[in-house]
């Protein structure tokens, strides 16, 4: 029998009706969804203006805007059926409802800073709640507190703080653009977290919208669930709308310093030296290093570089005998040294210029790459010989745009309780190790992918054991993922050990309460027990 071979007609004919018709489906699927918008909300005109589909001319700019990770743009990277941008509390419920209905995932994004991307994408039919515009700050100098909406930037956050007072602050994260919904549900870490803890430690209360479309605050939602998002990552309990943020005293001038060392200039010394004194510190102290490649400024050739930058609440001249004292080896001069506000010590930390502060007030990032991260905790002093592996690691291709970053543990972390909220990374940590690696070319990211896997595993014998522990908010997929279609706590248990040791059972535990259909999830959300995802989470 001769086989006939298909025409190029036939084959392009079933292309087209495969097309046309997963079109389609892809159609029905968001029509179905506005549909049941348009009949759950009082106001037809408000939804229509807040919805965008792939037919609409701003749906790439407004799904694009808030990326900061090129790793998830491309072609294949899977795209939701809808955008929604709402303005006001009210047009959230309705999105919760007829996700449900149409048995469609939810991913909620405040600042677009997921490092995995998972506030944005999703393998199931999605659509992404944008809290872009849900960004009012009100500020309460009197009792020192912020009602923060979830869509507001750390940037503007800070911003308006120092608008009202420069002796107020708040210890959330050093990148200005970072969502206040996200960072503070995570747990959110800066450079005051040696004197007041995280962002986390310091709120007093929150509005959440949960599964069934309440609006909640602390009283109404309970202790547990005012628990498990301040640190458990809100994506899992509900919608973060807004944090109450007790703010903290800061004085009217700080000091800064940045002090660089090659290997050649005794880096390596100095920060095998930092490791057993930077957590001892006094707290109005935090004194962190990162880890480049740079060309050598006296004969170009590439070398290692480890710069000292620091942040010390208050004058030169208290600065100079505390450093003189605890650490001579990095020989701080009073040259070295910058006082300044506070709020110009945002802009500082971040490497941006010290000026006009509204710069702040910049929702976007001018330079997105592709770019990976990772992160461990150190307990013990890592030798001068491990030190120099990770110099050798530095020297390859790979290694040109990457870095870490070691944060010194100690102060008031060393005080607050594993078990406080769901962050469990106290007393007994050194400090915590932030892995990066950036490029530019979208058919580079194996290489890339591949050299800091690399170098995590090297640093495997060096770091916290049973479990290897992580950082929340540094979402790391590498690390365990639920499965597709369902899940358990055996596999959840995977990763969320890692983030949150002891207190991942707790998580569960609440999550079981409050979301036991599991509607809110994601490759790494807490999972109810005896879960299993079903089509529209009922």
């Amino acid at each position: 029998m001769v086989m006939k071979t298909p025409s190029i007609c036939s084959i392009l004919f079933a292309f087209l009706v495969l097309f046309l018709c997963s079109c389609t489906v892809y159609s029905l699927g968001h029509d179905d969804f506005i549909q049941c918008l348009s009949l759950q909300s009082k106001d037809h005109t408000s939804i229509s203006n807040i919805v965008y589909t792939p037919e609409n001319s701003s749906y790439s700019s407004i799904l694009n805007f808030s990326i900061q990770n090129l790793r998830f743009t491309s072609e294949t990277t899977p795209k939701p059926l809808v955008i929604i941008t709402p303005v006001n509390e009210s047009q959230i419920q309705p999105v919760i409802y007829c996700a449900k209905e149409n048995g469609m995932q939810i991913r909620v994004r405040s600042g677009g800073h997921d490092l995995e991307g998972l506030s944005y994408t999703s393998e199931e039919p999605f659509v992404i709640l944008d809290l872009v515009n849900l960004r009012e700050i009100n500020i309460d100098v009197e009792k020192k507190t912020a009602w923060v909406q979830a869509g507001a930037r750390l940037g503007e956050l800070y911003y308006r703080i120092a608008e009202k007072s420069r002796t107020l602050g708040f210890p959330g994260g050093v990148c200005p653009t970072v969502g206040a919904g996200g960072h503070i549900s995570g747990g959110g870490y800066g450079a005051l977290m040696r004197k007041y803890g995280l962002a986390a430690d310091n709120v007093i209360d929150a509005r959440i919208i949960d599964v069934n479309g309440r609006i909640l605050d602390r009283k109404s939602m309970g202790e547990n669930l005012f628990w498990a998002i301040r640190g458990g990552g809100g994506a899992s309990f509900g919608v973060i709308l807004a944090w109450k943020l007790q703010l903290v005293d800061v004085p009217e001038k700080v000091t800064v310093f940045t002090i660089a060392r090659t290997v050649e200039q005794n880096a390596t010394n100095i920060v095998h030296r930092w490791q057993y004194i930077a957590h001892k510190f006094d707290e109005d102290l935090v004194v962190l290093v990162y880890i480049r490649r740079v060309n050598s400024s006296q004969d170009g050739k590439i070398t290692i570089q480890a710069s000292f930058q620091s942040l010390f609440l208050g004058g030169v001249d208290r600065l100079l005998p505390l450093m003189q004292q605890s650490f001579p080896e990095l020989g701080l001069q009073r040259e070295d040294c910058t006082e300044m506000s506070w709020i110009e010590s945002t802009l500082y930390i971040y490497e941006l210029p010290v000026g006009p502060l509204d710069v702040l007030l910049n929702r976007t990032q001018a330079n997105i790459q592709y770019f990976k991260v990772k992160s461990d905790y150190v307990q013990k002093p890592i030798s001068k010989n491990v030190l120099e592996g990770i110099w050798k690691r530095f020297f390859e291709e790979e290694a040109e745009e990457a870095q870490l970053v070691l944060f010194p543990y100690g102060g008031r972390m060393d005080e607050i309780s594993e078990s406080a909220i769901p962050f469990p990374h106290r007393a007994g940590n050194l400090y915590k190790i932030n892995y990066q690696v950036y490029w530019d070319e979208e058919e580079s990211s194996e290489r890339y992918l591949n050299w800091i896997r690399i170098l995590y595993s090297y640093m495997a014998p060096y770091v916290t054991k049973f479990p290897r522990a992580a950082y929340s908010n540094y979402r790391d997929l590498d690390i365990g993922v639920n499965n597709k279609g369902n899940t358990s706590y055996a596999q959840a248990s995977i990763w969320g050990l890692k983030y949150f040791k002891n207190n991942f059972n707790k998580l569960v535990h609440v999550k079981t309460k409050v979301d036991p259909s599991n509607f809110f999830r994601n490759e790494q959300s807490i999972p109810p027990l005896y879960s299993r995802w079903t089509k529209n989470g009922k």
